[in-house]
């Protein structure tokens, strides 16, 4: 089997229950007022997420 590409796009899919919740609109919004990007909010939380996960175990 041939090594996985790293890319440096990434797509989320949010599920249809999770709507209800507006993530979209309120990155948009907390973007705004911070001055950043839906993108860069977006990345900020997954690294804290995953150097969290990592620090567990």
């Amino acid at each position: 089997m041939a090594g996985k590409e790293i890319v440096d796009k990434l797509s989320i899919y949010i599920p249809q229950k999770r709507l209800e919740e507006k993530p979209v609109e309120r990155l948009m919004k907390l973007g705004k007022r911070r001055d950043r990007s839906v993108n860069y909010l977006v990345v900020e939380a997954i690294l804290e997420y995953v150097a969290r996960e990592e620090n567990e175990n």
